[in-house]
C-alpha cells in the first residue's frame, strides 16, 4: 500500500516562491562529467539563451545551501527580498536535488570548483556569495579560489569553517547519536527529531512521528552514500589539506545565538582568524537556521551588508 507523502506538496509550494520571485529552474552541464541544477533569475541568460534575452541590470548573488534538503527549502524566505536588488543564482550542490557528477572527487573545494565553472557557463565575471552551514564551507573555498577580482562580498552563515574531528565528536554526543552522519543524514524519526531540536531554537512542541518519517524517508534519503562521501571528504580540520587564511573580500559572519550544531564560541574564533575585513552579527532567539527562524532580521542584516549600508557590528 502506497503511503501519501506531504513532501511533494510542500516542495510544490516552495517552488512557487522561487517562480514568483522571478527565477526559473534549469539544468546546466558545466563539463563532460558534471551537471548542476539551479534556480536562476529570469534576467540572467543561460548558455541556451539567445543574446536578445539578456536584460540583466543587477549585480549577481549566489546562495549556497547546507546539508539537508535542497536549495528551495533553505532559501525560500530570501529569494523574493533579495531578487529586488540582485540577480540570483541558487544552485543545488552536487548530490543534492538533480546535481550530479561522475567525478570521484567529493571535497567542499570540489563543490566550489564546480560552482566556479557554473559561473563561467553563465558568463558571470563578478558575484557576491552567501553560504549557510556546509554551504559556508563551499563559499569560503569559492571566495579564496576566485579572489577579490571575481567575488565581491562573502557571507558565511552558521558555518564552522574551523571544524575539526573533535567538534564532530562533541556534536554527536550532544545529539545522543553514534556519529555525525546519523544526525546530518537522518534515516529515522528519532534522529530527525534530534537534529531539529539542535538546529532550531524553539522547535515545534508537537512533531508527529508520521511527519518525521515522511521527511526522513521521502526528502532526506536521496543519494545517501554519496552524501556520506561528501562528509568524509571535508578538508576542514585536515592540516595537510586545508589552512584557514583571511579572505581579501569583506566578510560577514551570521550566527544564531543558540546554535547547538556549531556553538557560538566558534563564531568569535572564526572572526578573529578571518581578520580585520570580517565582521560578526549574532541573531538572538535563533539557532542553526536563522534564515528560516527569523527571516526578516536575517534578510535585513544580509541586505545591509551586501548593499553597503552601515550597521554596527559585534
Amino acid at each position: 500500500m502506497t503511503r501519501l507523502s506531504l513532501v511533494p506538496f510542500m516542495e510544490s509550494f516552495l517552488r512557487l516562491s522561487f517562480i514568483s520571485a522571478g527565477l526559473r529552474h534549469r539544468t546546466i552541464a558545466i563539463d563532460a562529467e558534471t551537471t548542476l541544477r539551479c534556480w536562476i533569475s529570469n534576467s540572467l541568460p543561460i548558455p541556451s539563451d539567445s543574446p536578445r534575452n539578456s536584460r540583466s541590470t543587477k549585480p549577481p548573488l549566489v546562495l549556497i545551501h547546507g546539508f539537508g534538503p535542497t536549495a528551495t527549502w533553505q532559501w525560500s524566505h530570501q529569494v523574493r527580498p533579495l531578487s529586488r536588488h540582485f540577480d540570483l543564482v541558487v544552485p543545488d550542490l552536487l548530490f543534492f536535488g538533480g546535481s550530479t557528477t561522475r567525478s570521484p572527487h567529493r571535497s567542499e573545494a570540489f563543490q566550489a570548483a564546480a560552482l566556479a565553472r557554473l559561473l563561467d557557463a553563465l558568463g558571470l565575471s563578478k558575484i557576491s556569495v552567501v553560504g549557510t552551514s556546509y554551504g559556508g564551507f563551499v563559499s569560503y573555498h569559492l571566495a579564496r579560489a576566485l579572489g577579490a577580482e571575481r567575488v565581491d562580498r562573502v557571507v558565511i552563515a552558521s558555518s564552522d569553517i574551523l571544524k575539526a574531528a573533535g567538534d564532530d565528536r562533541g556534536l554527536a554526543e550532544r545529539a545522543g547519536v553514534e556519529s555525525v552522519q546519523d544526525l546530518m543524514l537522518p534515516r529515522t524519526a528519532a534522529n530527525l527529531r534530534a537534529l531539529i531540536c539542535l538546529a532550531v531554537h524553539r522547535p515545534p512542541r508537537f512533531l508527529p512521528e508520521f511527519l518525521l518519517r515522511d521527511v526522513a524517508g521521502n526528502l532526506l534519503n536521496k543519494n545517501l552514500e554519496e552524501k556520506k562521501e561528501l562528509m568524509k571528504a571535508i578538508t576542514l580540520g585536515n592540516k595537510d589539506e586545508f589552512q584557514l587564511t583571511p579572505l581579501p573580500q569583506d566578510v560577514l559572519i551570521i550566527w544564531g545565538e543558540h546554535d547547538h550544531i556549531f556553538p557560538l564560541n566558534k563564531a568569535y574564533e572564526i572572526k578573529k582568524r578571518l581578520g580585520e575585513k570580517a565582521r560578526l552579527e549574532i541573531m538572538k532567539d535563533t539557532a542553526h537556521m536563522p534564515q528560516v527562524e527569523d527571516p526578516d532580521q536575517f534578510n535585513e542584516i544580509l541586505l545591509n551588508f551586501l548593499l553597503g549600508i552601515p550597521r554596527s557590528a559585534v
